[in-house]
Protein backbone atom coordinates (compact mmCIF):
# COMPACT_ATOMS: atom_id res chain seq x y z
CA UNK A 1 0.00 0.00 0.00
CA UNK A 2 2.94 2.20 0.93
CA UNK A 3 4.45 1.88 -2.76
CA UNK A 4 1.51 2.54 -3.84
CA UNK A 5 0.86 5.71 -2.64
CA UNK A 6 4.15 6.70 -3.44
CA UNK A 7 3.51 5.61 -6.83
CA UNK A 8 0.59 7.82 -7.16
CA UNK A 9 2.02 11.04 -5.46
CA UNK A 10 4.33 11.08 -8.21
CA UNK A 11 1.67 10.09 -11.21
CA UNK A 12 -0.07 13.52 -9.80
CA UNK A 13 2.93 15.60 -10.45
CA UNK A 14 2.84 15.73 -14.84
CA UNK A 15 -1.19 16.03 -13.96
CA UNK A 16 -0.88 18.73 -11.65
CA UNK A 17 1.82 20.37 -14.55
CA UNK A 18 0.19 19.92 -17.08
CA UNK A 19 -3.62 21.14 -16.14
CA UNK A 20 -2.13 24.20 -13.87
CA UNK A 21 -0.39 24.96 -17.36
CA UNK A 22 -3.21 24.73 -19.10
CA UNK A 23 -5.29 26.63 -16.79
CA UNK A 24 -2.42 29.30 -16.76
CA UNK A 25 -2.23 29.60 -20.45
CA UNK A 26 -6.43 30.05 -21.19
CA UNK A 27 -6.61 32.59 -18.53
CA UNK A 28 -3.51 34.82 -19.30
CA UNK A 29 -3.35 34.21 -22.92
CA UNK A 30 -7.01 34.62 -23.91
CA UNK A 31 -7.65 38.14 -22.60
CA UNK A 32 -5.97 41.35 -21.51
CA UNK A 33 -6.06 41.65 -17.93
CA UNK A 34 -4.80 45.15 -17.69
CA UNK A 35 -7.20 46.33 -20.10
CA UNK A 36 -10.27 44.94 -18.37
CA UNK A 37 -8.59 47.22 -14.87
CA UNK A 38 -10.04 50.45 -16.71
CA UNK A 39 -13.70 48.80 -18.02
CA UNK A 40 -14.82 50.75 -20.85
CA UNK A 41 -12.40 53.18 -20.69
CA UNK A 42 -8.61 52.57 -22.93
CA UNK A 43 -5.80 52.87 -20.59
CA UNK A 44 -3.12 55.13 -22.23
CA UNK A 45 -0.02 52.91 -23.57
CA UNK A 46 2.73 54.13 -20.60
CA UNK A 47 0.11 53.30 -17.84
CA UNK A 48 -0.86 49.98 -19.70
CA UNK A 49 3.20 49.16 -20.06
CA UNK A 50 3.91 49.78 -16.24
CA UNK A 51 1.59 47.76 -15.17
CA UNK A 52 2.23 44.88 -17.51
CA UNK A 53 5.92 45.39 -15.89
CA UNK A 54 4.42 45.60 -12.35
CA UNK A 55 2.20 42.31 -12.69
CA UNK A 56 5.58 40.28 -15.25
CA UNK A 57 2.75 40.18 -17.97
CA UNK A 58 5.67 41.63 -20.37
CA UNK A 59 7.51 38.60 -19.93
CA UNK A 60 6.80 35.29 -22.47
CA UNK A 61 3.92 33.25 -21.40
CA UNK A 62 6.36 30.34 -20.34
CA UNK A 63 8.44 32.27 -18.19
CA UNK A 64 5.21 33.95 -16.46
CA UNK A 65 4.44 29.58 -15.55
CA UNK A 66 7.69 29.30 -14.39
CA UNK A 67 7.78 32.15 -12.27
CA UNK A 68 4.63 31.92 -10.96
CA UNK A 69 5.16 28.09 -9.94
CA UNK A 70 8.49 28.44 -8.05
CA UNK A 71 6.40 31.42 -6.01
CA UNK A 72 3.69 29.00 -4.96
CA UNK A 73 5.66 26.95 -3.53
CA UNK A 74 6.56 29.76 -1.01
CA UNK A 75 3.12 30.34 -0.19
CA UNK A 76 3.04 33.41 -2.92
CA UNK A 77 0.03 33.18 -5.18
CA UNK A 78 0.73 36.45 -6.21
CA UNK A 79 -1.86 40.07 -5.92
CA UNK A 80 -5.15 40.61 -7.24
CA UNK A 81 -5.52 43.69 -9.28
CA UNK A 82 -6.93 45.59 -6.65
CA UNK A 83 -4.15 45.23 -4.36
CA UNK A 84 -5.43 42.06 -2.25
CA UNK A 85 -3.08 39.41 -1.57
CA UNK A 86 -4.80 36.34 -3.51
CA UNK A 87 -3.75 34.30 -0.20
CA UNK A 88 -5.66 36.77 1.44
CA UNK A 89 -9.02 35.93 -0.24
CA UNK A 90 -8.34 32.22 0.05
CA UNK A 91 -8.14 32.60 3.75
CA UNK A 92 -11.48 33.98 3.99
CA UNK A 93 -13.08 32.09 1.15
CA UNK A 94 -12.18 28.28 1.56
CA UNK A 95 -12.93 27.81 5.52
CA UNK A 96 -16.82 28.75 4.74
CA UNK A 97 -16.32 26.52 1.37
CA UNK A 98 -14.89 23.69 3.11
CA UNK A 99 -17.64 24.20 5.77
CA UNK A 100 -20.09 23.92 3.01
CA UNK A 101 -18.66 21.22 1.66
CA UNK A 102 -18.75 19.26 4.13
CA UNK A 103 -22.66 19.71 5.37
CA UNK A 104 -23.67 18.84 1.57
CA UNK A 105 -21.35 15.37 1.29
CA UNK A 106 -22.37 14.37 4.93
CA UNK A 107 -25.97 15.00 3.19
CA UNK A 108 -25.37 13.25 0.35
CA UNK A 109 -23.66 10.11 2.28
CA UNK A 110 -26.13 9.30 4.69
CA UNK A 111 -29.31 10.34 2.77
CA UNK A 112 -28.46 9.21 -0.70
CA UNK A 113 -26.81 6.33 0.24
CA UNK A 114 -29.41 5.23 2.65
CA UNK A 115 -31.95 5.38 0.19
CA UNK A 116 -30.09 4.34 -2.53
CA UNK A 117 -29.65 0.49 -0.08
CA UNK A 118 -33.28 0.76 0.67
CA UNK A 119 -34.85 0.93 -2.55
CA UNK A 120 -31.98 -1.33 -4.20
CA UNK A 121 -33.73 -4.14 -1.94
CA UNK A 122 -37.11 -3.05 -2.57
CA UNK A 123 -36.83 -2.88 -6.21
CA UNK A 124 -40.09 -2.59 -8.22
CA UNK A 125 -41.83 -1.82 -4.83
CA UNK A 126 -44.19 1.60 -4.14
CA UNK A 127 -41.14 3.23 -2.05
CA UNK A 128 -38.64 2.57 -5.28
CA UNK A 129 -40.85 4.20 -7.50
CA UNK A 130 -41.71 7.15 -5.56
CA UNK A 131 -38.02 7.75 -4.76
CA UNK A 132 -36.77 7.46 -8.65
CA UNK A 133 -39.54 9.84 -9.02
CA UNK A 134 -38.47 12.28 -6.58
CA UNK A 135 -35.01 12.31 -7.65
CA UNK A 136 -35.98 12.73 -11.54
CA UNK A 137 -37.86 15.82 -10.12
CA UNK A 138 -35.14 17.34 -8.16
CA UNK A 139 -32.58 16.79 -11.01
CA UNK A 140 -34.73 18.09 -13.19
CA UNK A 141 -35.54 21.69 -11.45
CA UNK A 142 -32.81 24.14 -11.85
CA UNK A 143 -30.71 24.44 -8.36
CA UNK A 144 -31.73 28.59 -8.25
CA UNK A 145 -35.46 27.72 -7.74
CA UNK A 146 -35.07 25.17 -5.52
CA UNK A 147 -32.81 27.46 -3.52
CA UNK A 148 -34.47 30.37 -4.00
CA UNK A 149 -37.90 28.85 -3.01
CA UNK A 150 -36.08 27.02 0.25
CA UNK A 151 -35.16 31.43 0.53
CA UNK A 152 -38.45 32.53 0.37
CA UNK A 153 -40.12 30.05 2.37
CA UNK A 154 -37.91 28.70 5.12
CA UNK A 155 -36.36 32.62 5.45
CA UNK A 156 -38.87 35.47 4.70
CA UNK A 157 -42.30 33.77 5.26
CA UNK A 158 -41.16 30.95 8.17
CA UNK A 159 -38.71 32.89 9.78
CA UNK A 160 -36.45 29.48 10.23
CA UNK A 161 -33.46 30.73 8.30
CA UNK A 162 -31.60 33.88 8.17
CA UNK A 163 -32.24 34.81 4.15
CA UNK A 164 -28.45 35.63 4.09
CA UNK A 165 -25.41 33.71 5.26
CA UNK A 166 -23.00 35.29 7.79
CA UNK A 167 -19.45 35.69 6.66
CA UNK A 168 -18.25 33.51 9.53
CA UNK A 169 -21.49 30.96 9.06
CA UNK A 170 -21.27 27.82 11.19
CA UNK A 171 -21.99 24.52 10.25
CA UNK A 172 -25.84 24.98 11.31
CA UNK A 173 -26.43 28.07 9.32
CA UNK A 174 -25.01 26.01 6.49
CA UNK A 175 -27.34 23.32 6.61
CA UNK A 176 -30.08 24.81 4.40
CA UNK A 177 -27.40 26.42 1.65
CA UNK A 178 -25.81 22.62 2.11
CA UNK A 179 -28.97 20.91 1.63
CA UNK A 180 -29.67 23.26 -1.27
CA UNK A 181 -26.33 22.66 -2.73
CA UNK A 182 -25.99 18.60 -2.26
CA UNK A 183 -29.44 17.84 -3.62
CA UNK A 184 -28.58 16.62 -7.15
CA UNK A 185 -25.64 15.43 -6.18
CA UNK A 186 -27.84 13.07 -3.68
CA UNK A 187 -30.12 12.50 -5.96
CA UNK A 188 -27.62 10.99 -8.37
CA UNK A 189 -26.09 9.02 -5.23
CA UNK A 190 -29.31 7.57 -4.73
CA UNK A 191 -29.81 6.25 -8.03
CA UNK A 192 -26.10 5.02 -8.11
CA UNK A 193 -26.28 3.12 -4.87
CA UNK A 194 -30.00 1.78 -5.45
CA UNK A 195 -28.60 0.37 -9.08
CA UNK A 196 -25.38 -1.12 -7.47
CA UNK A 197 -27.68 -2.91 -4.89
CA UNK A 198 -29.75 -3.77 -7.10
CA UNK A 199 -27.19 -5.53 -9.17
CA UNK A 200 -25.16 -7.31 -6.26
CA UNK A 201 -28.58 -8.50 -4.81
CA UNK A 202 -28.59 -11.04 -7.24
CA UNK A 203 -24.93 -11.69 -6.95
CA UNK A 204 -23.81 -15.58 -6.01
CA UNK A 205 -21.73 -14.52 -3.16
CA UNK A 206 -24.55 -12.59 -1.51
CA UNK A 207 -26.98 -16.05 -2.35
CA UNK A 208 -24.25 -18.37 -1.07
CA UNK A 209 -24.11 -15.80 1.89
CA UNK A 210 -27.42 -16.27 2.89
CA UNK A 211 -27.67 -20.01 2.26
CA UNK A 212 -25.27 -20.33 4.76
CA UNK A 213 -27.50 -18.66 7.07
CA UNK A 214 -25.84 -15.45 7.88
CA UNK A 215 -28.29 -12.58 9.27
CA UNK A 216 -29.94 -10.33 6.36
CA UNK A 217 -28.60 -7.62 8.42
CA UNK A 218 -24.66 -8.99 7.84
CA UNK A 219 -25.22 -10.03 4.55
CA UNK A 220 -26.54 -6.20 3.72
CA UNK A 221 -23.91 -4.51 5.50
CA UNK A 222 -20.80 -6.84 5.14
CA UNK A 223 -21.02 -8.28 1.51
CA UNK A 224 -23.68 -6.43 -0.13
CA UNK A 225 -23.06 -3.16 0.74
CA UNK A 226 -19.26 -3.03 0.89
CA UNK A 227 -19.19 -4.06 -3.23
CA UNK A 228 -21.72 -1.69 -4.17
CA UNK A 229 -20.47 1.32 -2.67
CA UNK A 230 -17.03 1.13 -4.84
CA UNK A 231 -19.03 3.58 -7.87
CA UNK A 232 -20.44 5.51 -5.47
CA UNK A 233 -17.26 6.25 -3.49
CA UNK A 234 -15.78 7.07 -6.91
CA UNK A 235 -18.42 9.13 -7.70
CA UNK A 236 -18.39 11.16 -4.09
CA UNK A 237 -14.51 11.80 -4.39
CA UNK A 238 -14.91 13.66 -7.88
CA UNK A 239 -17.84 15.31 -6.46
CA UNK A 240 -15.73 16.90 -3.63
CA UNK A 241 -13.88 19.84 -5.91
CA UNK A 242 -17.20 19.96 -7.84
CA UNK A 243 -18.73 20.87 -4.66
CA UNK A 244 -16.09 23.31 -3.37
CA UNK A 245 -15.97 25.27 -6.96
CA UNK A 246 -19.45 24.65 -8.60
CA UNK A 247 -21.40 26.21 -5.47
CA UNK A 248 -21.57 29.36 -7.27
CA UNK A 249 -25.43 29.82 -7.81
CA UNK A 250 -25.57 28.63 -4.05
CA UNK A 251 -23.08 30.73 -2.58
CA UNK A 252 -25.02 33.89 -4.71
CA UNK A 253 -28.45 32.81 -2.99
CA UNK A 254 -27.54 32.87 0.00
CA UNK A 255 -25.00 35.29 0.13
CA UNK A 256 -21.71 33.35 0.54
CA UNK A 257 -18.38 34.79 -0.06
CA UNK A 258 -16.79 31.37 -0.54
CA UNK A 259 -14.91 29.73 -3.31
CA UNK A 260 -17.23 30.13 -5.87
CA UNK A 261 -18.24 33.42 -5.55
CA UNK A 262 -14.66 34.63 -5.62
CA UNK A 263 -14.33 32.70 -9.24
CA UNK A 264 -17.53 34.65 -10.34
CA UNK A 265 -16.21 37.40 -9.37
CA UNK A 266 -12.44 37.05 -11.07
CA UNK A 267 -13.74 36.15 -13.99
CA UNK A 268 -16.22 38.83 -14.53
CA UNK A 269 -13.12 41.21 -13.33
CA UNK A 270 -11.04 39.49 -15.66
CA UNK A 271 -8.92 39.30 -12.40
CA UNK A 272 -6.23 36.19 -13.52
CA UNK A 273 -4.05 36.09 -9.96
CA UNK A 274 -7.17 35.35 -8.19
CA UNK A 275 -8.65 32.85 -10.77
CA UNK A 276 -5.43 31.12 -11.41
CA UNK A 277 -4.69 30.87 -7.89
CA UNK A 278 -7.96 29.41 -6.58
CA UNK A 279 -8.11 27.02 -9.81
CA UNK A 280 -4.58 25.80 -8.67
CA UNK A 281 -5.70 24.83 -5.21
CA UNK A 282 -8.87 23.42 -6.50
CA UNK A 283 -6.69 20.95 -8.75
CA UNK A 284 -4.70 20.10 -5.46
CA UNK A 285 -8.30 18.73 -3.59
CA UNK A 286 -9.43 17.29 -6.99
CA UNK A 287 -6.25 15.10 -6.65
CA UNK A 288 -5.90 14.17 -3.35
CA UNK A 289 -9.58 13.18 -3.62
CA UNK A 290 -8.70 11.12 -5.83
CA UNK A 291 -6.06 9.49 -4.40
CA UNK A 292 -8.39 9.21 -1.51
CA UNK A 293 -10.62 7.36 -4.00
CA UNK A 294 -8.26 4.95 -4.78
CA UNK A 295 -7.01 3.52 -0.98
CA UNK A 296 -10.48 3.16 -0.32
CA UNK A 297 -11.25 0.39 -2.77
CA UNK A 298 -8.91 -1.58 -0.88
CA UNK A 299 -11.51 -0.93 2.47
CA UNK A 300 -14.06 -1.98 0.88
CA UNK A 301 -12.96 -4.69 -1.10
CA UNK A 302 -10.29 -7.16 0.14
CA UNK A 303 -10.22 -8.35 -3.39
CA UNK A 304 -8.22 -5.32 -4.19
CA UNK A 305 -4.70 -5.37 -3.42
CA UNK A 306 -2.46 -2.77 -4.45
CA UNK A 307 1.45 -4.15 -4.67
Amino acid sequence: MGRYVVRHLLQMIPVFVGSTFLIFVMVYALGDPVTALFGERAPDPATARALREEFGLDQPLWRQYLDYMTRIFTGDFGTAFNGQPVTALMEHSFPISFRLMLVALVLEMVVGITLGVLTGLRRGRPMDTSVLMLTLVVIAVPTFVLGTTAQYFLGVRLGWIDPAVSPTAGLGELLVPGLILALVSLAYVTRLTRASVAENARADYVRTAVAKGLPRRRTTVRHLLRNSLIPVVTYLGTDIGNLMAGAIVTERIFNIQGVGYQLYQGILRQNSPTVVGFVVVLVLIFLLANLIVDVLYAVLDPRIRYA
